[in-house]
């Protein structure tokens, strides 16, 4: 069984993701050479970024920093990025480029740091074109060792706020977020099955989404509209993909019929599909989001699983692939445009794989799962350069399955 396989992992993506580890590690690694993508080559965007205190002008440069877009100088910039508080909850943002006013504009948060997070995209957007990513919402599971349970945590994409979601003195796992970010969708044990759960953030009312007293529930994730919830369900068998109304009202109605062990399906950005993993191999799949016959899509690896669909780029899905005996991230085209690459990370301890990617809204970078023995810690990955940003801090502990909001 390939190295860092655990019962954390069995708890994260059931039998299933048991049994597709199993087949990886009887089988040799696929693939070509490890390789970054396109674009890596563009010419930086020159930025100041100043604030007008100590902590807003460190989040803003750790912001930039990351980005990998742009290039942060003292003088001589393009663009020159000014943050200046704006209230308890609200950041002005003010680019200018050769003296001249480019952007004005006061973005609002729940504080600060989130307002300024929000206020540095606008500033990406005026100076780019480009989608911002720093105001993104996480969601992920943190282990706990007394008593032993893994919690659903929520903070912003550089961790200046941290929320315990879940308190359940059990394993709640795979936590997803609805499209308007106002709920969470997520499998607990809390009862000693695994029941789907649904979290309203704003009241912190817990709803029995689907509970399952005879199989595997888990995986669930919400159309991109929000209107209905692919998940993982084995109660009549084997784990298939079922598809329900996200109100829970009615039973899920069955996707899938094999012999083959399913898992992590993920809906396109037009709600039309999905992707998901399949025995043997395991491999990638598309297929109607209303069934049929599900569609190999070929990545020369032998195993590929943990599937995310690109929203800023339709064409693209990220997913996790195996290399030796660890796993590494790679990204391919549904349409061929380019071939299936693996994103080889820099500033990454060797001795860490990368896991579970779920695109950010730029279309370019990735939040990961970086694994090593005991320890799980969640990155940034630039897919174009192949750049690794630690994001959780030591304090937090072990942290995994990551889930991305994007306002």
């Amino acid at each position: 069984m390939p190295r860092n396989f655990s019962r954390r992992d069995f708890l994260a993506s059931s039998a299933a993701l048991a049994a597709l580890s199993t087949a990886r590690a009887a089988q040799p690694a696929g693939g070509g050479l490890e390789v970054i993508l396109e674009g890596a080559g563009e010419r930086p965007i020159i930025v100041s970024v100043t604030a007008s205190t100590p902590a807003l002008t460190n989040l803003a440069q750790r912001a930039f920093d990351v980005h990998g877009r742009y290039k942060r100088v003292a003088s001589g910039a393009q663009f020159d990025l000014r943050f200046t508080a704006a209230g308890a909850n609200q950041v002005r943002v003010e680019a200018r480029q050769s003296g001249a006013l480019v952007l004005g504009e006061t973005a609002t948060g729940t504080s600060q740091n989130y307002a300024l997070l929000r206020a540095a995209d606008l500033a990406v957007k005026a100076t780019s074109k480009l989608n911002g990513f720093f105001a993104s919402k996480l969601s992920f599971v943190r282990l706990l060792a007394k008593p032993a349970q893994e919690d659903v945590h929520t903070s912003d994409l550089f961790f200046t706020e941290t929320f315990s979601i879940t308190a359940d003195r059990a394993h709640a796992i795979t936590p997803h977020w609805s499209p308007d970010g106002q709920r969470l969708i997520y499998t607990s044990y809390k009862k000693g099955f695994s029941d789907i759960l649904v979290l309203n953030l704003a009241t912190q009312r817990v709803e029995d989404f689907f509970a399952n007293k005879q199989g595997t529930s888990v995986g669930a994730c919400y159309s991109p509209d929000g209107r209905q919830v692919a998940m993982v369900l084995s109660g009549e068998g084997q784990q298939e993909i079922y598809v329900g109304d996200a109100d829970g009202r009615a039973a899920p109605a069955r996707r899938t019929r094999s012999d083959t062990v399913k898992s992590h399906p993920c809906w396109s950005p037009d709600g039309a599909r999905l992707v998901f993993s399949m025995t043997p191999g395991p491999q990638l799949y598309l297929m109607s989001a209303d069934g049929g016959t599900p569609q190999r899509l070929v990545t020369g690896f032998s195993y590929a699983a943990e599937p995310d669909w690109c929203r800023a780029d339709p064409d693209k899905i990220a997913f996790t692939v195996g290399q030796g005996r660890g796993y590494q991230i790679a990204v391919a085209s549904i349409s061929g445009r380019f071939p299936a690459k693996v994103i080889a990370p820099k500033g990454l301890p060797a001795a860490y794989d990368m896991q579970e990617p779920t695109w950010l809204a730029d279309g370019r970078h990735l939040v990961c799962t970086a694994k090593a023995a005991d320890v799980r810690v969640l990155y940034l990955l630039d897919t174009e350069t192949g750049k690794a940003t630690r994001l959780s801090p030591a304090s937090l502990g072990e942290c995994s399955q990551p889930s991305v909001w994007g306002p």
